[in-house]
């Protein structure tokens, strides 16, 4: 920095720099205001980056392109002018300047780069001039107190969550003229206008007729949104469209949609995943793909019977055969359900962090339960597991802290990988006699579980199953020869402080005492007859 000086608080460039080098003050807590000459054109890299007190800045019409960073968490600056000579503001720019209240963008910026304004709190309004090309992605992502916008009528290109998380947004506008968006209607959205597919909205949004399409992560994060109406010429939502619109309580779905399009992650995710209130969903009865029969607050694939979506309110119609994945997933509010006769399957992660559901009763009619399906209901206290069932699946019940009790039944044969992981209000288990392997951390973490059974039938233990079990106190294990175990070389059970009961016959405690795993537990008695 030695051709830039700071003095009293002001930074002073030499007349004649063209350039301002990268990170030129970067971090400089005592610069408060700037002086840039004329003969400046180029705002390199960082060069003002984390200048906390930078509260004053005069860009003058000489430059043509402010840089990556250039005033990232400047966050005294309130009130910016770009004047009309900048062509571009990089990625970044301003990101973090939360105390920038009021940005002028100059009539010759053609390009606002990726994160340019992003977490700028204090912006309210933004007007993108008709000179703008491309926003790119999270452009103004994070601008809480936002509340309108308008684009401008040659803006052709808008990034990925370029207004996302902006919760005060209420006004948008796209300017007459735009061939590539519009905002029809005064809907206070952003349209494709070629496709009719709307690519972004907000709480006031009100969806026009003509709309084909609701984008993917249309509407993605935006808490203030409490209800939605999709008109009757929508035939797809997309991916994530609704995605964790915490404010939404009521959705209404036309006879016209045919595709609700889930976001291929995992198990998959639906357009209304995260929507953590929503208390009333409704179909339309001439709706030829899905349903809500019986006005079950859910929507359902009127083919295959399967339930893909649920909320607080909903209830499982007794023609449903499967939960689909994640139907349920985060219903806080749902407190009590009762699964029909008709249900053969539930889907993986179909309630996972259901953490108001006290009880479940699954019923005979059910075979398969998939992975996490009730991963995270800390609320429940007791389940009732159906008979026809021949393996718990991994983390089925992980973190069901609430659970006091479980009743496992003899069809089952298999307990996979952390079934029942951080189950803290469990004190005993009791392994039924069909149950012959027991998958690694499947109860690990049980930090009240005192008293487990394991059965004669079990020949597999994988590793870990007791893992951070410090309360408990006795492992009672019916099998005479330790040798029957399929259990890897060097494996270790924790739990390792617990009394390991085994069959008081000749030769038995002997046995076990012999073998590494099991000769690490404080004391190998026998059982009492």
């Amino acid at each position: 920095m030695a051709k830039y000086e700071i003095k009293d608080g002001v930074g002073i460039i030499p007349e004649g720099t063209t350039v301002i080098e990268k990170d030129a003050f970067e971090g400089c807590k005592d610069l408060t205001s700037v002086v840039i000459p004329n003969s400046v054109t180029v705002i390199a890299h960082g060069a003002f980056k984390f200048c906390v007190n930078l509260a004053n800045i005069v860009i003058p019409d000489s430059v043509t392109e402010i840089g990556d960073e250039v005033f990232y968490g400047c966050k005294s600056l309130t009130h910016v002018v770009i004047p009309d000579s900048v062509i571009k503001i990089k990625d970044e720019a301003f990101c973090s300047c939360r105390g920038l209240s009021q940005i002028d963008l100059g009539t010759s910026v053609k390009e606002i780069g990726e994160e340019a304004f992003n977490k700028c709190t204090g912006l309210t309004s933004v007007v993108i001039p008709d000179s703008v090309h491309t926003i790119g992605s999270m452009a103004f992502e994070n601008c809480t107190s936002l509340t309108s916008i308008t684009i401008g009528k040659s803006v052709a290109s808008i990034g990925y969550g370029a207004f996302r998380y902006c919760q005060s947004l209420k006004d948008i506008r796209v300017s007459e003229g735009n061939e590539t968006f519009d905002s029809r209607n005064n809907c206070n959205a952003i349209i494709e206008t070629e496709t009719k597919k709307l690519v972004f909205g907000c709480k006031t949004t009100v969806i026009p007729d003509s709309v084909t399409k609701i984008g993917e992560r249309a509407f993605y994060a935006c808490e203030g949104l409490t209800n939605i109406d999709v008109g009757d010429s929508v035939t797809e939502i997309g991916e994530q469209a609704f995605y964790f619109c915490t404010g939404l309580t009521s959705v209404i779905i036309s006879k016209s949609v045919q595709t609700l399009a889930f976001f291929p992650y995992g198990s998959g995710q639906s357009p209304f995943e995260g929507c953590s209130n929503l208390i009333s969903i409704h179909i339309d009865p001439e709706n030829k793909t899905y349903d809500s029969r019986g006005n079950c607050n859910a929507i359902i694939e009127t083919k295959t019977n399967k339930l893909i979506v649920g909320c607080n309110n909903a209830f499982i119609p007794d023609s449903v055969t499967v939960i689909g994945s994640r139907a349920f997933m985060g219903c806080t509010g749902l407190t009590s359900l009762v699964i029909p006769t008709s249900v053969t399957k539930i889907c993986e992660e179909a309630f996972s962090g259901c953490s108001g559901l006290t009880s479940i009763v699954i019923p005979d009619s059910v075979t398969e339960i998939d992975y996490d399906a009730f991963r995270d209901c800390t609320g429940l206290t007791s389940i009732e597991i159906s008979h026809s069932l021949t393996q718990i699946d991994s983390r089925a019940f992980r973190g069901c802290s609430g659970l006091t009790s479980i009743v496992i039944s003899e069809s089952v044969t298999a307990i996979r990988g952390s079934a029942f992981a951080h189950c803290t209000g469990l004190t005993d288990i009791v392994l039924p006699k069909s149950v012959t392997w027991i998958g690694e951390y499947a109860f690990d973490g049980c930090g009240n579980l005192k008293s487990v059974v394991i059965p004669q039938s079990v020949v597999r233990i994988d590793a870990q199953i007791f893992d951070n079990c410090p309360n408990l106190e006795s492992v009672y294990c019916y099998a005479s020869d330790p040798a029957q175990f399929n259990i890897d070389r060097g494996c270790e059970l924790g739990g390792h402080q617990a009394t390991l009961y085994v069959p008081s016959d000749k030769g038995v405690v002997a046995a076990y005492k012999k073998k590494a795993v099991w000769k690490k537990f404080a004391a190998i008695k026998p059982m009492e007859d």
